[in-house]
């Protein structure tokens, strides 16, 4: 018999369940019906809106001005601590622990005021910081940078949640566009800021200035109302949907994992029981983790029926090895610089200037472009092309470079990574539902942490081992493990001069192998983002296409 509507009329509800027989409710499906209020949204205006964004934006700026700020600062900072071979960890210690929590900020976000959520990671976030500014020794930096990852993790998932909350989703794509391109600005303004601060003040200085811009995005925060309403659930399910277990056993499965790639051809050789047990035993308790998952099911921490969805899976995959390209581009070009060419800090950040201005132009154009376009394929696929030429051409630079070579090669690889970086958060976004969003994101930025942590580890095994092969053939009789250990700068103050050019080319040449790694990873982005299949972002995906 059909459900009617109730008006007399006898029209079929198309969202009743009919002509099916009844099923038993499970357990959690009463618990979720009895102690969850549906979820409402009402948009924010006016100045509050203006305010909220500000916050938003200033946040991302902040946190991509601390990754470009300690990228010039790196060279100075393995000088005064003398730790030329921790340079990976300075990053991959942030982006592994950035990556550690990850999944769980979606839960977090799902659970949680998100507003409050947001300030608690943003609190751990400044917490790093002050730690990382007053660190006596290379392992403290580098906890302080893990400290600052663990805040991290929850402050770019928070901003677009809130994002996703406060406006309508017609306004989303142009304002999640500004929101990258904001955060481009930062990382412009990191390299002459840290350039700055190094050369003519102190390094140590790099991670203070995130403390007063952290205290005006909190203090304008506090007051704001995010009226995103939350889901009034018991804390017992509460718990259980954090799946902490599950968190419990991904964490050593990564830690084994970036262990092994840190120290694979560095402290031990690739076919030591050191190195070997460590992917054995992260190989292990990923399968384990992937077990528990499964068992877990949409309580997961990482829910596999949502990692099944096609467009999930393939931004994800793709963010993964885009990451890998910014990354890898925003830590060893200034090493470049300051390494081959001699340059001061403050000069290293401005020789990047044109692959991140590039980076933020083509974020902003095609921010405004994909809602009036609607497809984001042809600019993934033009980014990740792009990207690689770029790259590929800067890997055929020699100390002796020409400026103009420097600077095109620069903004043909800036403007790829600016074509393909907004595409990924701003399709996942349109293409999965407002409830899904704080998952799916989490997913997407779990992949975006894990890959920039993959590839600058890969990357400094690539840089290291390269060194220690070709300084030998190329400055014979130098000291290898004395200019590993003097900084990226510091060499030519404990090597004679006859072969400081023999060193310098070394140098190049290790770099250019690193940014093959980077081509590979444009080429991996390439393929995977056409799994993300040719939709118009214009036209309202029915459910059974945004699930497909």
């Amino acid at each position: 018999m059909p459900i009617t509507n109730g008006s007399g009329s006898g029209t079929t509800e198309p969202h009743e369940a009919i002509d099916r027989p009844l099923e038993p409710c499970r357990e959690s499906e009463k618990t979720s019906r009895a102690n969850d209020v549906p979820e409402t949204t009402e948009h924010v205006t006016g100045i509050q809106l203006i305010l909220i964004l500000a916050s938003m934006t200033l946040t991302q700026f902040v946190m991509m001005l601390d990754m470009s700020v300690i990228a010039t600062a790196i060279p100075q900072i393995t000088n005064h601590f003398n730790s030329l071979l921790d340079v990976g960890w300075y990053g991959s210690a942030y982006q592994l622990a950035c990556a550690s929590l990850q999944p769980l900020t979606g839960k977090i976000y799902t659970y949680f005021n998100i507003k409050w959520a947001f300030l608690i990671f943003l609190f751990t976030f400044e917490l790093g910081s002050l730690l990382c500014a007053v660190a006596i020794s290379s392992k403290m930096l580098i906890i302080a940078r893990a400290v600052s990852g663990l805040g991290a993790s929850g402050l770019l998932n928070g901003g677009l949640t809130i994002f996703g909350a406060c406006l309508p989703k017609e306004r989303q794509p142009a304002m999640f566009g500004m929101l990258l391109a904001v955060g481009q600005l930062g990382q412009a303004c990191g390299p002459l800021i840290g350039g700055a601060l190094t050369q003519y003040v102190t390094w140590r200085l790099c991670f203070y200035i995130n403390l007063p811009i952290g205290a005006m995005v909190a203090g304008i925060l506090i007051f704001m109302p995010i009226t995103k309403s939350k889901r009034r659930t018991r804390s017992r399910t509460i718990i259980v949907s954090l799946d902490l277990v599950g968190f419990a056993i991904f964490a050593p499965a990564s830690i084994q994992f970036f262990l092994a790639l840190q120290y694979g051809g560095a402290q031990y050789a690739w076919d030591s029981a050191t190195v070997i047990g460590l992917f054995c035993g992260s190989g292990v308790t990923f399968v384990i983790f992937l077990l528990w998952e499964y068992h877990k099911g949409e309580d997961a921490m990482i829910p596999l029926p949502m990692l099944r969805r096609r467009i999930v899976w393939s931004t994800s995959a793709t963010m993964l090895f885009v990451t890998g390209i910014l990354i890898c581009g925003a830590y060893y070009l200034p090493i470049y610089f300051q390494a081959i060419k001699n340059t001061s800090p403050v000069m290293s950040g401005v020789y990047v200037l044109p692959n991140i201005c590039s980076q933020i132009m083509m974020s902003m154009v095609a921010g405004i472009l994909v809602p009036k376009v609607g497809y984001y394929l042809p600019w993934m696929l033009a980014g990740t092309s792009l990207s690689a030429i770029g790259y590929g051409l800067l890997s055929m630079l020699t100390p002796t470079y020409l400026t103009g070579a420097r600077v095109g090669y620069q903004i043909i690889a800036g403007a790829g990574c600016g074509c393909a970086a907004p595409m990924l958060y701003i399709t996942l976004q349109a293409l999965v539902s407002q409830a899904e969003a704080p998952v799916a994101m989490a997913i997407l930025i779990f992949c975006q942490n894990f890959g920039a942590a993959t590839f600058l580890t890969i990357a400094q095994t690539v840089f290291t081992n390269s060194l220690r092969d070709k300084i030998p053939q190329y400055a014979p009789g130098a000291n290898v493990d004395a200019v590993l250990a003097s900084g990226a700068t510091a060499f030519r103050h404990v090597i004679s001069q006859d072969k400081v050019a023999g060193v310098v080319k070394a140098y190049s040449v290790s770099i250019d192998h690193v940014f093959y790694l980077v081509c590979g990873a444009s080429l991996g982005a390439f393929c995977f983002s056409w799994g993300m299949g040719w939709k118009d972002l214009r036209q309202k995906q029915a459910p059974r296409e945004q699930e497909a």
